[in-house]
């Protein structure tokens, strides 16, 4: 659910030693833990703020660390850079709402493991190989298994997993434009404050309509501190120390520990059925980037 925003994209990894791999390993395992922690925290607020305020409140915090690392020069961008950040803006705001929203209608675990398609569908697009075609029949198993009728399935959490996994995706693909033609982090920091001024507003209506107590904002500001500041920090210093690959594998535990996480802070238990599911998800991912040298 990072997502990422909080994701910079991978590029040419520096070298790196043993001990400089080992510390990238656990802080790819610190920001992952983070991330979902934040998620779950931030769900804590769902009965006061609903998904709405804690998305809002998250946007705002998120704005906050992107403004003060890219300092964007907002009045140097053209159009052909706008654009591309305004369609930024409005494709994280939408998967942050959709993905909070699906959080608080089928639980975390299942949310992430949804949204965790939009990534994987775009390595598994890019490739020709008969391997990363069993993959996505792997990865679409375990969607079907996740998704089957049943008398609790709540397809509109559903679907707004798939909806945020369609902006995951799309923010990807946004923010290599964006990447192109902005220097930095100014792009993603000028798509955040956009994205920000425009939940401000709602925020406020939020605010009016279901009076905030401080346990709630304190979750939903430890919500965006924990699922935005901490792994986009933790990322930039894990991609000096890892290769762009054993980054984009360690991704793969994500829906993992978000099920683990759902389970230890917010009671969220995942049957057999679905624990397969998520498996088969993970497993084509992991086997995908795993192999991605091979012919």
């Amino acid at each position: 659910m990072r997502r990422v925003l909080e994701r910079p994209t991978p590029s040419v990894a520096a070298p790196a030693t043993e001990p400089g791999r080992r510390a990238g390993v656990a802080t790819m395992f610190g920001s992952g833990l983070s991330n979902q922690t934040g998620a779950a925290i931030g769900a804590l607020a769902f009965p006061v703020l609903g998904p709405l305020g804690v998305v809002a409140v998250r946007q705002y915090v998120a704005a906050l660390v992107l403004v003060a690392v890219g300092r964007p020069r907002l009045r140097a961008f053209t159009w052909r850079q706008w654009w591309p950040v305004l369609l930024l803006a409005a494709v994280f705001g939408t998967m942050n709402l959709t993905l909070y929203t699906a959080i608080d209608r089928i639980g975390l675990g299942l949310a992430v493991t949804l949204e965790f398609l939009g990534p994987l569908t775009i390595a598994l697009a890019a490739s020709r190989r008969r391997l990363d075609a069993g993959c996505a029949a792997l990865a679409a198993a375990g969607v079907v298994v996740l998704m089957r009728p049943q008398p609790s399935t709540d397809y509109l959490g559903m679907g707004l997993g798939l909806i945020a996994a369609g902006c995951w995706a799309s923010y990807i693909l946004l923010n290599g434009v964006v990447g192109r033609r902005i220097p930095g982090a100014q792009g993603s920091a000028a798509a955040a404050s956009v994205s920000a001024l425009t939940f401000l507003p709602i925020g406020v209506v939020v605010a009016l309509r279901h009076p905030p107590t401080t346990g709630a904002v304190l979750c939903a500001v430890t919500a965006g501190v924990l699922s935005s500041a901490v792994p986009y920090l933790a990322d930039l210093l894990t991609l000096r120390k890892v290769p762009a690959q054993t980054f984009g594998l360690f991704m793969s535990v994500n829906p993992v520990l978000a099920a683990v996480v759902g389970w230890a802070v917010l009671g969220q238990s995942l049957g057999v059925a679905e624990w397969a599911g998520v498996g088969a998800v993970v497993a084509a991912n992991f086997v995908s980037i795993a192999t991605s040298d091979a012919p």
